[in-house]
């Protein structure tokens, strides 16, 4: 891993997880604020195992409410950095453990009750969820094709905001169909009359863009690992997890 797979990130220490892991029992306003910050993002593959459980609906809205107020409580916080570095692998654990003990949480007068609430846009995950393929894949695997998803999703989200930022619009815009890869791409020529570009300019902005995408993926899986050296295994999972393969 070279240090250009990180740029904008000087220090790794710094980056979301590692700062939650490396805080340890400590308290810590930054790590706290980078925690709920990852779990507004990653909210939705627990959402989706928790409905893969067979929790209906409205219950597997309250349980994920429920369960990411409790994860930024400091017992959790506690229990980060003896999850060694991801914090996919933690959040499974963490979810698995709070149905395991879902009864407790039940029988409180209200979920939630206590915690200061976190801003989740958890409702929305039944409109989601409905989209899923209705095979047998299990809980674990599910969750992770939809971190896998959500990681790309982030990284697409990140490019397109860096064009936006630049009034390269239009040229994401043209050009992204060849990082997602959907079916019915337009040719080189195509996209270079629609800018107004030659070909063989279009196919070096393909190239720099595919260039950018990749050092963005990395970044973004750099923010749910602890160490650096951990980003390429997790990539490689990643890419199983996409493919359908059993990674948990």
């Amino acid at each position: 891993m070279t240090s250009s797979a990180f740029s904008g990130h000087p220090q790794f220490a710094t980056t979301q997880w590692s700062l939650v892991a490396a805080a340890g029992s400590r308290e810590s306003a930054e790590a706290r604020a980078a925690l709920e910050d990852l779990c507004r993002t990653y909210w939705y593959p627990v959402y989706a195992f928790i409905r893969r459980r067979g929790h209906q609906p409205a219950d597997a809205t309250d349980l994920a409410q429920e369960f990411f107020a409790r994860l930024i409580e400091k017992d959790y916080l506690e229990a980060a950095d003896q999850q060694r570095g991801r914090f996919r692998t933690f959040l499974l654990t963490a979810v698995t453990r709070f149905l395991a003990n879902e009864r407790e949480y039940a029988a409180a007068q209200k979920r939630g009750g206590g915690v200061r609430p976190l801003s989740l846009c958890v409702e929305e995950g039944e409109t989601r969820y409905q989209l899923e393929p209705a095979d047998r894949w299990t809980p674990e695997r599910l969750f992770d094709r939809r971190w896998a998803l959500t990681i790309l999703d982030q990284t697409l989200a990140r490019l397109r905001a860096e064009h936006e930022a630049t009034g390269k619009t239009q040229l994401f815009e043209q050009l992204k169909v060849y990082l997602t890869g959907e079916s019915g791409a337009p040719t080189l020529r195509q996209s270079a009359d629609r800018l107004g570009m030659t070909e063989g300019s279009v196919k070096v902005a393909v190239h720099r863009l595919r260039q950018k995408y990749r050092e963005l993926l990395r970044q973004e899986i750099g923010q749910t690992v602890a160490e650096a050296g951990q980003v390429e295994d997790e990539l490689k999972l990643l890419l199983a997890a996409l493919r359908g393969e059993t990674t948990s």
